[in-house]
């Protein structure tokens, strides 16, 4: 299998992964707002479970790129029809995020609301993002596909401590390591 494969098998699963993810985070809210809390418990530990697993991936990710030989990425022309799930490899990946996240971060002060650095985030990736990005997901269809991958990177950002993870509830906020692999080029990609 080639590197950019490889590379594209591994966002595919990303985005199943999180395409679960989304539909848990639903059913745990139904579950809620009917009381059945059980049901809640039950939401919480299969995500909890889905957010480890989809750390390995990250991960396997990460280790597959340090030892893949860098090749030109393949033009993928398969499109996508009706509400099926995206064709593989059209999506931007998640990495392409991290930068522009927490570059916003800084020029907003060092934490913002979401809504606010997500449109600032759009803005600077307005000419990286393609068609498919802006489309929603089919799993939920108020959700714009490159804000929900821009917050899964910022899962993983706040999980390789690159952004706070006790900040107010919707706010974003970058970590003194995270402002330190800014300035350092290497850690971001």
């Amino acid at each position: 299998m080639k590197s950019n494969e490889v590379n594209t098998a591994s966002e595919i699963l990303l985005e199943e992964i999180e395409l679960v993810a989304n539909s848990l985070n639903e059913e745990g809210v139904a579950a809620f707002r009917t009381g059945n809390y059980d049901a809640v418990r039950r939401a919480i530990e299969e995500a909890t479970r889905l957010a480890e697993f989809r750390e390995k991936v990250k991960a396997l990710q990460k280790e597959w790129a340090s030892l893949a030989v860098n090749r030109p990425r393949r033009k993928v022309t398969v499109r996508r029809t009706g509400k099926s799930r995206l064709a593989r490899g059209l999506r931007t990946p998640e990495d392409a995020f991290r930068r522009p996240i927490l570059e916003t971060l800084v020029e907003l002060g060092g934490k913002a609301p979401i809504g606010e650095v997500l449109d600032r985030v759009g803005e600077k990736m307005k000419d990286v993002l393609t068609e498919y990005d802006y489309q929603s997901l089919p799993s939920s269809p108020k959700s714009i596909r490159w804000r929900n991958t821009a917050q899964w990177c910022r899962y993983t950002l706040v999980r390789e401590g690159l952004m706070k993870s006790d900040s107010p509830y919707g706010i974003w906020e970058i970590s003194d390591l995270g402002r330190e692999a800014l300035r350092n080029e290497n850690s971001l990609t």
